[in-house]
């Protein structure tokens, strides 16, 4: 579905210095390297989490595989298509999702969007109103289709950018932060939806996000990416099993009002010994062993 063969991407920041009018006559720039030699291949179907440390390019990488960015150097391949040409096929075939941008007619009824995108992707008007109401159905938001964008919360219009972006029946979508301004209940809805879509319709999910609820809920395959090098590129299970190495006790003792924590290797004769050794020294009213969090994981990567 998607392969990346040494991408690389830079910028060009000016210089600013003591004298304006040096800057204007004789500007200087510096370089900084999004990424380099980047690549990678994502199969039809697959549910990936791209991960880098915050404010370190996902984003740019997402716009320079859908060609809204330019890339310096390197090939993408989208379903076999070469997104500097075949850009218009590709956009048949995917849809994305950024947190921080918003597709919609931000003055206009909602309605007024999604007429709109039917008419770019070309759906037949029965068809249009059949995946429209079946959306709307599923986020639970059909009240809200005559609603000004700007009238809706943060929340509901995120969900109405999911909705707009699955109306042509993509099969890839690219999710940027899209659960950035969600609560806990819209994003469980959110992750319902996008895996039934993905059950139902074959729909391959690439995702970034900061948010490790979210990697854990949506995907099952995990990029971490730290200063332009892959550094793990596996199934999440597996990445528990390789690097969470460790894992939680909580015990309270009677009549203790919080739990105590701590952490012990993860070894069944270890875990047996020291469960044992609670129980011979103190009286347990409760115990819980716990797997360490995704987040201490990959936090691994950037020590």
């Amino acid at each position: 579905m998607l392969r990346l063969q040494n991408i690389n991407k830079s910028f060009r920041k000016k210089i600013q210095t003591w004298s304006k009018i040096k800057d204007f006559l004789f500007p200087s720039f510096e370089k900084f390297v999004a990424f380099k030699n980047i690549s990678f291949e994502v199969k039809q179907w697959e549910k990936v989490a791209f991960i880098w440390p915050n404010g370190a390019w996902k984003s740019t990488t997402i716009k320079s595989i859908l060609w809204i960015l330019h890339y310096d150097e390197g090939n993408i391949s989208i379903f076999d298509k070469d997104p500097r040409k075949d850009r218009v096929e590709i956009s048949k075939q995917v849809s994305s999702v950024f947190g921080q941008r918003s597709q919609l007619l931000y003055a206009l009824p909602l309605i007024d969007s999604f007429n709109f995108f039917k008419i770019v992707y070309e759906i037949p008007d029965q068809l249009f109103q059949d995946r429209l109401n079946k959306l709307s159905v599923k986020f639970w938001l059909n009240e809200f289709i005559n609603t000004p964008v700007r009238k809706l919360s943060l929340g509901q219009r995120m969900k109405w950018e999911i909705v707009a972006s699955l109306l042509h029946w993509p099969k890839a979508i690219f999710l940027d932060e899209p659960t950035v301004w969600l609560d806990i209940i819209a994003k469980k809805v959110m992750y319902e939806v996008l895996l039934d879509i993905h059950k139902e319709e074959n729909i391959t999910i690439f995702l970034t996000s900061h948010d490790l609820w979210d990697i854990q809920s949506l995907c099952d395959r995990t990029i971490v990416i730290n200063r332009w090098e892959i550094l793990y590129d596996g199934m999440i299970n597996n990445l528990f099993k390789t690097y969470g190495n460790r894992k939680v006790i909580k015990y309270k003792k009677v009549g203790a009002l919080d739990f105590e924590i701590f952490e012990v290797e993860n070894s069944p004769e270890i875990l047996k010994n020291t469960i044992k050794d609670l129980f011979d020294n103190y009286e347990i009213e409760d115990l819980q062993v716990e797997n360490i969090q995704l987040e201490e994981i990959i936090e691994q990567f950037y020590k």
